[in-house]
């Protein structure tokens, strides 16, 4: 039975409330279940991200990528096939999230807005950031090289960055762009080679900041992608 306004009728409650269970929203449910659904998701690939760059993929398995998103083993399965589906999902994540910055150029902003003890601002959260992004990175390098399966999907993935970068460069002067003689190089092969660079120097300075610093990327990166003369 329903009220006036729509909401449904009950017994009071024994602390004589009246009863009334507000309207329900058109549909029967409270909230979407395609938004449910998001919302899952996202707290699974969250949850992904954080443990598989603090341990490694191989040490965070889905009950423990589960637990930390406060969710059961189930709904990592109705979401996911498995760990390389949930690794495949997570990875194109972060190119919608950043479709074209450079791990270097991360790295570097946050060391500029790091305070003179080390904290990161906010815009660049430690929990976060580029140093987790790069950690990742080197997972899903090392997953794809131990696991034949994932390893040409993983593939497929820098190459489709590989393709992205290629079109935002401009062809260098010499050779037709696809020419590999001497002379200038094809705008793929210096996208490859960018990218070479961009993450082998994230690599280093990570391990060694002091002696490697991440600001040396800019410098490669012009030589790498100048038009040649």
């Amino acid at each position: 039975m329903t009220d006036a306004h729509g909401g449904e009728r009950t017994e009071g409650g024994p602390d004589g409330t009246s009863g009334l269970r507000p309207p329900r929203p058109p549909g029967g449910s409270p909230r979407p279940r395609q938004d449910r659904r998001e919302q899952t998701r996202t707290a699974l690939l969250t949850a992904a991200a954080r443990l598989w760059a603090d341990r490694g993929i191989h040490g965070a398995s889905l009950d423990d990528i589960a637990a930390a998103a406060g969710l059961t083993k189930g709904a990592v399965y109705s979401n996911f096939a498995g760990k390389t589906d949930l690794l495949l999902a997570l990875m194109e994540r972060i190119t919608s999230d950043l479709p074209r910055t450079d791990v270097c150029e991360e790295l570097h902003a946050a060391a500029q807005d790091a305070d003179p003890a080390g904290r990161s601002s906010s815009r660049h959260d430690a929990g976060d950031g580029p140093r987790r992004l790069t950690l990742l990175l080197v997972e899903f390098w090392l997953y794809g090289m131990r696991d034949y399966a994932a390893g040409w999907r993983i593939a497929d993935w820098y190459a489709e960055r590989r393709a992205q970068l290629a079109g935002e460069l401009e062809p260098a002067d010499g050779p037709a762009p696809d020419d590999p003689a001497p002379g200038g190089l094809a705008p793929g092969d210096r996208a490859t080679l960018t990218m070479a660079l961009d993450f082998g120097l994230a690599f280093q300075h990570l391990l060694d900041p002091a002696r490697v610093p991440a600001d040396l990327y800019r410098t490669g990166k012009t030589l790498m992608q100048r038009r040649e003369p």
